[in-house]
Order: structure tokens, then sequence, then C-alpha cells
């Protein structure tokens, strides 16, 4: 009987405290709510004062319509964020894909000067990498038996009369010029025949040492590179003029990006640009060449031509490249693009006004830059916008207008061309005559321009 009495008055202590605590906590802690439409706390509780109680409140009626007052509160829980507009140069990088190429002034072609056939091939095919004079293939000519005999006869005549056909000396007061051609002269005419048909130096002097009729020319390559195309095969017949072997030097080449047009006034002869293989982890300097930017009018983009340095041979036909080029932008007021509401017919950012209000401006944009826009006319430098969060701010300050349609007329101001309020206007002396028609304006500079030239804003639709 006594535990039970006693566990009785426990129960009782606990529950005193229990309600002593709840009522102390409703008592300290007052219920707050939020106005969604004038943005203003609502207490329901204690009589207490914070900081934006204290603060004074602005007067939105001489504002354009749109106009809204959001709390501190509500601000943090949107996600608003302020910024101030500057006026400064901008450095941006442009960022595009580039596709490596030979370069054309290091592009060399191996045709055939005659009809023949290929005798033999070297194991030498696309891609692979030659040195100068290294031969390629081996290749039989008609043409090279009568230039070859006709080589062989002036050497032979030149041995037996090694003098003949050599001007005499200007102090002799007579000479005669043979009738023949010499065999000096035909032995050069010969040789630069053998030349034509593709014989390197090496056979020719070949020839006349041993004086022996080669039945083959040896075609080597003219420069150390890479072979590009091979075009020949054994026993493969080919005429005058074929293409047999295409070789680039590789230690130059060219790089071509695609920009757009607008980007295109910001690039100059000669400008360095990164050019990088972020698989290899190497990275280069080129520089845009003299040549004009090439239209192309599927893409609408301009053809930018790159000159690099190619040290070890990274950069091949036909790989992809970064290509980081730096832009000087001059000094322009920028924001961020989250900052502008592009509606279609026209851009608009919010302008902070102080305590909480934000008024939407209309602005006219210029270029963009990655992730910021220019702003030609609309703002001013040390004027502060919202930069985050705007479209909660937008969605409110539409629900304004709407109310402000229904509760007042609105007219358009024919200089600045945004949407007055007609009460407004007139409260603010904002308004004018002219043609026996009244004229509405949002700001004392729109009237004052209008006065200045009234027939010209007057005769717009």
């Amino acid at each position: 009987m006594r535990k039970s009495l006693f566990a009785f008055w426990v129960l009782v202590l606990l529950g005193t405290a229990f309600l002593a605590g709840s009522w102390y906590s409703q008592r300290e802690v007052p219920k707050v709510n939020f106005s969604v439409s004038s943005g203003k706390r609502l207490d329901t509780g204690a009589d207490t004062h914070t900081d934006t109680d204290a603060k004074t409140d602005t007067d939105i009626s001489s504002l354009s319509p749109g106009t809204v007052k959001i709390s501190s509160e509500r601000q943090q829980a949107i996600g608003v964020q302020v910024g101030s507009v500057e006026k400064k140069r901008f450095t941006h990088t442009l960022r595009v894909l580039g596709r490596v190429a030979a370069d054309e002034n290091l592009l060399y072609r191996v045709t055939a000067a005659a009809d023949g056939w290929v005798r033999w091939v070297f194991p030498i095919t696309a891609g692979s990498s030659v040195k100068k004079d290294q031969p390629l293939a081996s290749c039989y000519s008609l043409d090279l038996v009568t230039l070859g005999q006709t080589y062989l006869n002036a050497l032979t005549i030149l041995d037996r009369f090694p003098d003949s056909g050599k001007v005499e000396s200007p102090a002799q007061p007579q000479y005669i010029l043979p009738r023949a051609t010499p065999p000096a002269v035909t032995v050069n005419l010969a040789e630069d025949g053998l030349r034509s048909l593709g014989m390197g130096d090496k056979q020719i002097e070949e020839m006349r040492r041993t004086r022996q009729l080669v039945q083959s020319i040896t075609l080597v390559s003219p420069v150390a590179g890479f072979v590009l195309a091979r075009n020949v095969s054994p026993s493969q017949w080919f005429g005058r003029g074929t293409e047999l072997y295409r070789i680039a030097d590789l230690s130059r080449v060219w790089i071509f990006a695609d920009i757009y047009e607008n980007e295109g006034q910001y690039l100059r002869p000669g400008m360095e640009v990164k050019a990088s293989l972020p698989s290899q982890g190497k990275a280069f300097r080129a520089k845009v060449s003299d040549v004009l930017p090439q239209f192309d009018p599927a893409t609408r983009t301009l053809k930018l031509r790159l000159e690099a340095g190619n040290p070890d041979y990274l950069m091949r036909p036909d790989m992809f490249v970064d290509i980081e080029i730096p832009v000087q932008l001059p000094p322009a007021i920028a924001v961020p693009v989250d900052a502008i509401l592009d509606s279609g017919l026209k851009k608009t950012v919010f302008v902070d006004r102080g305590n909480g209000v934000f008024e939407p401006r209309e602005v006219e944009v210029g270029w963009r830059m990655g992730s910021r826009v220019e702003i030609v006319k609309g703002l001013e430098p040390g004027e502060r916008i919202i930069i985050s969060g705007n479209f909660l701010i937008d969605s409110e300050s539409r629900l304004e207008m709407a109310a402000a349609g229904m509760q007042q007329a609105l007219s358009k101001d024919p200089v600045c061309g945004v949407d007055v309020s007609m009460t407004k206007a007139v409260k603010a002396g904002l308004k004018t005559n002219y043609g026996g028609k009244a004229y509405y304006f949002d700001s004392v500079k729109c009237k004052q321009q209008f006065e200045k030239d009234p027939k010209r804003y007057a005769e717009k639709p």
C-alpha cells in the first residue's frame, strides 16, 4: 500500500513538471507566420522585435509596375542572392575542338612522269615514317631505255673528246660555235631527262660510274616525313601523272577549328592559342594563321586555321585536339546569365531598391561569353541586382502586375517603352499632353527626352 502511494506522487510530480515546461516554451517562443503577398511577418505571440521590424518601409507606389517587397526571411528561404553591377574588362577563354591536318606547304606528291609499270615495292604503307631519299618502289618505263642510252652515248663521246664544245676565251679574236650539240650539253640534258622520270642522283651517278644501263627507276622519298597515301602495288601499270605516293613533313601541322561569326571579331593573325592532347597530357603553342577564316554555309561557322609546331610528331592528321583561345574584351557591364529573365520579347532583371524591394527593369544585351552577358542598356555601375533566385521573384511580380492591371490602368511610356501606372505617373508629375493626347512616363529622364522632340515619339504606333 505504501509503495503504491509513493508511485502515485512520483507520477503527479512528473506531470506537473511537463505542463510547466510546455507553458513556459509557448510563452517564450511566439508563433510566426509570413504573408506571401506583402512579405511582412505576422507575430501571434509575445511582443518581440527584430531588425526586420525596425527597417523603414519603402514606398513602392512610385516604382515600376511589378515591383515586389520580399522580407529577408523569405529571401533566404527561396535562395535570393544579390550582387553589385560593375563595369570592367573581362578575359574569357573560348574552348573549341580542333582537327589536325598536314601543312600544305610541307606536303609532297610522288607522281609518274611517264607511262610504265611497277616492278616491286618496299614494305612501306600509309602511316609509315620515312627518311629523305629512302627507297619506296622500283618502276620501269620505255622512256627510261631511250634516255638512258642517250646518256651513256653522250658520256662516251665526252670521254673521247673532253675539250669539245668548250667556248674559247674572249681574249682570242676568233672562235667558231660548233654546229653539233656539244657532248657536255648532251650529258646535262640527258641527266635532266632521267630526273624528270623520277630517277635520283644516286642512280645517275651509278650509271656514270659503271657505264651500265639501269633497267628500272627507284622512287625515293623527297623528304623525311610520314606516308599519307600509297597507290602502288607490284606489277601495276600506271599512266603519266598518276599519284603514286603522298608524303607529309609533320614537323609543323595545321589545326582547323569552327568558331561562331560573333567570335571571329576577337581573333587576329598571329594570336597565340593553346592546343592540347588530354589523353596524352601534352600541350602545344599554336598561332592564328594570316589567312582569313573561310565561312561554312552549312554550319554557319568560320573555319579558323592555326599553325603549330609538332615535336615528336605527336599530332597526326585527322586527330582531334582541344583549343583554348584567350579573348580580351573591352570594358563593359556584364552580369551572370541567371540574372536575366528572357521571355522572348524582352529581357528583364530585378534591381534591389533596398529594404527588400525589388523593381523589374528591361535591359538590352550584347555579347555572351560563357556564363556572363553584356548589358548594353538598362543598368548603371553601382546598382545591385538579383543574380540568383529571381524566378520566384518574377512569379510574384507577375501577380503584382496582374493585380495592378485590375485596379488601375497602365500606359506605355513612348520613350522608354515600359508599362507605367497612369495613377502613379500623375502622382509623380510624369504626365504631359501633346496633340490633344496624354502621355505617361516611367522617369523624369524619359519625360524630358519626349519634350525635346514630342513629334518623333508621338508618331510611333
